[in-house]
């Protein structure tokens, strides 16, 4: 690991994509994924997002970096995520703003990042700056504390777990 390309260690402080996602999404599923709860293994959406994934754009490769696994990178060095939600979500740009960054650590000159809705034929672009470099630091900095955290943090409202393969953990009786 050199001075201007640090690449993490695979010490279990690694931060991947998933855990970005899941800190801005819900700092309480971010936490339990960290200890091995993992119920979207039994999850009719995480299956439909994964087929999503398998058959859109079948012609790409994924990068795994170890941490993460990005979705696919263009000539130019431009990170690609698909998702198949219908409606954009800052979780989804966190997610590509950290995988600018893991490159970039690597010594990759990344130009920024695309979101793909392929169900609503949409995409988002995002941007790879000072400002999203700062803020994917600072994002990269409160998943390890969370993960850290001797408890859980405070689950949200009921209304914003719809969806979430952590609900019944969350509030079940």
């Amino acid at each position: 690991m050199s001075e201007l390309n640090p690449i993490p260690a695979d010490d279990g402080t690694a931060v991947g994509g998933v855990h970005i996602k899941y800190l801005v999404h819900c700092p309480r599923q971010l936490w339990l994924y960290a200890r091995g709860y993992r119920p979207e293994q039994r999850s009719d959406l995480v299956a439909f997002g994964e087929v999503v994934d398998e058959t859109t754009f079948a012609r790409r490769r994924d990068v795994d970096l170890g941490e993460a696994k990005i979705d696919w990178v263009t000539t130019g060095a431009v990170v690609h995520e698909t998702k198949s939600s219908r409606a954009p979500a800052p979780a989804h740009s966190a997610q590509v703003r950290h995988y600018c960054l893991l490159l970039e650590r690597r010594g990759i000159a990344v130009r920024g990042g695309i979101v793909h809705y392929p169900l609503v034929r949409r995409t988002v672009d995002v941007a790879w700056d000072d400002e999203a470099r700062i803020a994917a630091e600072a994002a990269e900095d409160d998943a390890r504390a969370v993960i850290a955290a001797p408890s859980p943090p405070p689950r949200l409202l009921r209304s914003g777990c719809r969806g979430c393969s952590y609900l019944d953990y969350c509030w079940g009786e």
